[in-house]
């Protein structure tokens, strides 16, 4: 579980858990990933929430929307690969992907999908399996006795913003070109501000 949502679940300041942390003066076990993350394993949690199995391969999928941000890449698989561990998995697979939320162009994301192998993917936020209509591929693989594990399902206050910015760009990219796509985007969201 992540520092976080250990914080608010135990009523403690995050910023404390993370002194407590980086002094190794934590009340439960913790673990430092590679990237940095620290995973906290409380017994109390990890007994009682159980990784929900629907039979066949637990896959953890990672996504980013650029090839700038493959160090994010990297944090994202190994906290979804502590989260699966610390549910029960034995053998999560990782699959990473680089691409954008707002179309279905990610080859390895459509694998998964038509893979009946696959009994449960999890990703970190929904808006990493799809910007718009995470719900639907849900309900598809619910319907298919398939499970689609969110690990934080809250939403960011940010979103709006990044999500507008990602419809504008994709759009621009249809209109202008994908190079130009980022710079007409960033124009529209000035005149907009500036409006």
């Amino acid at each position: 579980m992540r520092v976080s949502d250990w914080a608010k679940r135990e009523g403690f300041n995050v910023q404390t858990v993370w002194q407590w942390c980086r002094e190794d003066r934590m009340p439960v076990p913790f673990e430092r990933l590679d990237s940095g993350t620290i995973i906290i394993h409380d017994p109390k949690y990890e007994a009682t929430a159980a990784m929900p199995h629907a039979g066949g391969r637990v896959v953890c999928y990672a996504r980013v929307s650029s090839s700038d941000q493959k160090d994010d890449l990297a944090r994202q698989a190994d906290r979804l690969k502590a989260f699966a561990i610390g549910m029960g998995v034995d053998k999560p697979e990782v699959v990473t992907e680089v691409g954008s939320g707002m179309n279905d162009r990610r080859r390895k994301l459509n694998r998964l999908l038509a893979d009946p192998t696959v009994g449960t993917i999890v990703v970190e936020h929904r808006d990493r399996l799809a910007r718009m209509n995470a719900g639907l591929v849900e309900s598809a693989l619910k319907a298919q006795g398939r499970r689609l594990v969110v690990v934080d399902d809250t939403e960011l206050d940010d979103d709006l913003v990044r999500d507008m910015t990602e419809v504008l760009t994709s759009f621009c990219a249809r209109l202008y070109g994908r190079r130009a796509a980022k710079h007409k985007a960033a124009s529209a969201l000035k005149a907009a501000r500036d409006a």
